[in-house]
């Protein structure tokens, strides 16, 4: 079983910044794939951002340039540094991880069909 806890959530003005975290724990070794999707109230899911095993690191289009996505393997940790914050990405944001080696393909993600996420973070952001 893989563990994730999402932090760093908080509520910021637009233009501001904010930096989740995902800590993991548990079968780490076997982690292939890790992300980070949102959800805003009366909105579908998005996916953020896709990082493999590989090294590569995927950017939904909209948010390239403003979201930067990070892997700390000695820390177990994943992050997400936002910038430029605006009041369309108030949402929670969550990670997920999976076993499966992934690709820049959201739709696992946007479904759901990671097989580990956390429980979210709140980001919101006020104009």
């Amino acid at each position: 079983q893989v563990h994730l806890v999402e932090s760093g959530g908080g509520s910021v003005q637009a233009g501001g910044s904010l930096r989740l975290s995902c800590s993991v724990s548990g079968m780490i070794i076997r982690v292939n794939c890790m992300g980070w999707f949102r959800q805003a109230p009366g909105k579908e899911r998005e996916g953020v951002t896709l990082l493999n095993a590989l090294g590569d690191i995927f950017y939904a289009d909209s948010l390239k340039g403003r979201f930067t996505a990070s892997k700390d393997n000695a820390k177990n940790s994943m992050y997400l540094q936002m910038t430029n914050l605006k009041s369309e990405d108030t949402a929670m944001y969550f990670c997920a991880a999976d076993r499966r080696l992934c690709s820049g393909d959201f739709s696992g993600l946007e479904s759901g069909a990671l097989q580990f996420r956390g429980q979210g973070t709140q980001v919101t952001v006020s104009s």
